[in-house]
């Protein structure tokens, strides 16, 4: 089983004794025997953080997607945990007393390697202001659970910035949380010297979420499980629609229809696009809440065949394409969506308007995919100079 940050922190508390800092992580922050970090810490010998901050979701996973989070105390501890999701966009990132008596920030995230999970964007926002504090900045490091070879998609263009589309990335950017913090601190400037990253012992680029020997445990509640996470990059584009991505079920983003889509149909239309590594099963099923609550959906579930070759934002675009060509309720969300109401949600998620204008028929979608590998090729190149991680033969270690 590979050692991850914050088990390698956890030979050493030591280094924390002399230290007032604060952790921001959640509930898959957690110790190779299953602790969540802060007992883990603590029961290792290292004083009680100072305080802890909570992202989206919520410390420990409560939440569902979009509901604001109040400050609160841990029920175990007793230390105040303070809320980065709250009901503006303006409490996405902290205020500056929220360090004015700390000197360290502790950040541990289980990531999922897809540009709209808000988790990265929460770590970078949170160690720009630790940092311009003067508080040095810990980054406990994670396997990316899609894997550290892959990249896939288009990077988002500027004007398209919002939490779901914080870095100028491909949707599946191929690095783990510590490489892609220390690409985005960078790239915006900031000061890194005050950065500290625990690397990974024996995690490699070529690694899937199986091959770590690490149990999983649900970062938000609708991944929970590693099979979920590999399908999210194409899944999470049907939020933007009128469809219904499995939420309110137990098989959330595999999950995919609506109250007036035939599902034999939209499964056949699926399986005819010859989508590698991907199956897609006619299926019935009835959220529970969110979208078409009580109702009965029509639709797929979607199946894994080969993961290796498994391309999901791909995926994902055919679903939009499937689901505004066959459903004939078919509408793009109209609600806010992550706290901005003047763009619509495909976009954000895109990171481009291309992909609904093509769909509106200004412009191709074969065009607009067409420069993906572009765009993956040039953030290759920008980001392999922070990869951390390599094969065996060539590996750093180290901090």
């Amino acid at each position: 089983m590979i050692k991850v940050g914050l088990d390698r922190l956890l030979e050493t508390p030591e280094v924390l004794r002399s230290r007032r800092y604060g952790i921001i992580a959640h509930a898959a922050s957690v110790s190779a025997d299953l602790l969540p970090i802060h007992l883990a810490l603590v029961r290792g010998g290292a004083p009680a953080p100072v305080r802890m901050f909570a992202p989206e979701h919520g410390f420990f996973g409560v939440e569902q997607d979009m509901m604001s989070l109040a400050n609160a105390a841990d029920p175990w501890i007793g230390v105040p945990v303070l809320s980065l999701y709250g009901e503006s966009e303006a409490t996405l990132r902290p205020e500056a007393e929220s360090f004015s008596d700390v000197d360290l920030i502790v950040v541990d995230f289980q990531d999922i390697g897809s540009r709209y999970y808000t988790y990265a964007a929460t770590a970078v926002w949170a160690a720009e202001a630790a940092l311009a504090a003067g508080c040095e900045v810990w980054i406990l490091d994670r396997p990316n659970p899609l894997g550290g070879d892959s990249v896939e998609g288009n990077i988002r263009q500027p004007g398209f910035e919002s939490f779901v589309g914080a870095f100028a990335t491909p949707v599946r950017h191929g690095l783990t949380l510590a490489e892609l913090m220390h690409w985005a601190l960078s790239v915006g400037d900031s000061d890194t010297s005050g950065l500290r990253v625990w690397q990974m012992d024996g995690w490699q680029r070529s690694m899937s979420w199986r091959d770590t020997g690490r149990r999983w445990v649900a970062p938000s509640p609708n991944i929970p499980t590693p099979r979920i996470a590999d399908v999210y990059p194409g899944a999470c584009l049907v939020e933007a629609t009128s469809a219904s991505e499995g939420r309110g079920t137990t098989r959330p983003f595999e999950l995919i229809g609506s109250p007036t889509l035939d599902p034999v149909r939209f499964a056949d239309r699926l399986n005819a696009a010859g989508l590698a590594g991907a199956r897609f099963i006619p299926s019935y099923f009835r959220p529970q809440f969110q979208k078409h609550a009580g109702a009965v959906c029509g639709g797929v579930q979607w199946a894994v065949d080969d993961i290796s070759c498994l391309q999901a934002y791909r995926c994902g675009i055919e679903i939009v394409r499937a689901l505004e060509e066959m459903d004939p309720e078919f509408a793009w969300r109209e609600e806010p969506y992550e706290f901005v109401s003047d763009r619509p949600a495909i976009d954000l998620l895109t990171g481009t308007d291309a992909f609904r204008l093509a769909l509106d028929g200004r412009g191709t979608v074969e065009d607009w995919l067409a420069g993906w590998e572009a765009d993956s090729r040039l953030f290759r190149e920008a980001s392999e100079p922070f990869h951390r991680y390599h094969d065996r033969s060539r590996s750093r270690g180290g901090q």
